[in-house]
């Protein structure tokens, strides 16, 4: 197989990730009867060090959402307004969290992390996940979730999905919030997935 095939694959694989992204997140792919599995198993590791598996997600509905300490804008716009939806929540709150997975697992150690999830406007709920580069690589595969690093150097950015996923208490994808969606939005497709109990499949 020449080199040249080799690339042309890669530039193909490449751009079927970036649409399949692109569907998703304006909701092509998801409708209420589901035509693509979205999530799946996973491990990575937690802020503390230690390992963690899809597991965490059970028995809370959970905002699951691929970015990166370093973002400048997408990632702590969305953290910051999935904050406020928790607070809307009320007492539902205590049912939801949100999972945080970096796409840069190279900067984003456990430490860098654990102080970044701890960030005051951030969700009270926030759980914060990064791994190998092949960990991550697989979970953003199976959550149909783009990214690439862009640039060289200390300072360089990564390019990435900006959407989050619902999921419900038993680990199983609900719906796509897309990105800018409000704070009062949000809580307000959490709390129609919520009514619909523990296998809610739309939101």
């Amino acid at each position: 197989m020449s080199r040249g095939f080799l690339v042309v694959l890669a530039g193909l694989a490449l751009a079927f990730a970036v649409l399949t992204g692109l569907a998703v997140e304006k909701g092509i792919l998801a409708p209420k009867q589901q035509t693509v599995a979205i999530g799946g198993p996973f491990h990575l590791t937690g802020t503390s060090g230690r390992p963690v598996d899809q597991g965490v997600l059970k028995g809370k509905w959970s905002a699951v959402y691929f970015g990166y300490t370093f973002c400048p804008d997408a990632c702590p716009t969305t953290l910051f307004a999935l904050g406020q939806a928790e607070q809307a929540l009320g007492a539902r709150a205590a049912d939801f969290q949100t999972v945080f997975i970096s796409v840069d697992p190279a900067r984003d150690t456990p430490k860098v992390m654990a102080n970044y999830v701890r960030t005051p406007a951030f969700p009270q709920h926030l759980v914060g996940l990064t791994g190998s580069p092949a960990q991550v690589a697989q979970a953003a595969h199976d959550y149909k979730v783009f990214y690439q690093p862009a640039g060289s150097g200390p300072d360089y950015s990564v390019n990435h999905s900006s959407f989050t996923y619902l999921m419900n208490p038993k680990g199983d994808f609900v719906c796509v919030i897309p990105y800018d969606t409000t704070p009062k939005e949000i809580a307000a497709r959490v709390e129609k997935a919520m009514s619909q109990g523990a296998g809610a499949q739309s939101c």
